[in-house]
């Protein structure tokens, strides 16, 4: 089971972090990822991290901005997300799928409900 939380409001240029509890299972030979759908569009990737060798993976629209990390003795895995933009409202997933070198794509296994970002400008 995934649990995602700590979306909210925040202005633009603001900074939140979420959080996604994994349990149920251990999760090693895995990546886990952040996933976004904004309303009238589809679901995309935003970042993703290997939970074997802690190597992250980021979509452009989150490189420089967002950080994503794991804590495996929490089973938690966190992303930080900086210098917020309109742009960037949507409900956040996160999610996980076996790693097979496979990594900037939707078609993962297990999901966690979606936790609502609102940027304002």
């Amino acid at each position: 089971q995934l649990q995602a939380s700590g979306g909210g409001l925040v202005q633009a240029g603001g900074s939140l972090r979420l959080s996604c509890a994994a349990s149920g299972r251990t999760f090693t030979g895995y990546v886990m990822g952040w996933f976004r759908q904004a309303p009238g569009k589809e679901r995309e990737f935003v970042a993703a991290v290997s939970w074997s060798d802690n190597s992250p993976y980021y979509a452009d629209s989150a490189l420089g901005r967002f950080t994503i990390s794991r804590a495996n003795a929490k089973n938690t895995m966190y992303l930080q997300m900086n210098r917020l933009k309109p742009e960037d409202t949507a409900v956040y997933y996160c999610a996980a799928r076996v790693h097979d070198g496979l990594v900037k794509t939707t078609r993962y296994d297990y999901w966690g409900q979606g936790t609502l970002v609102t940027v304002s400008s």
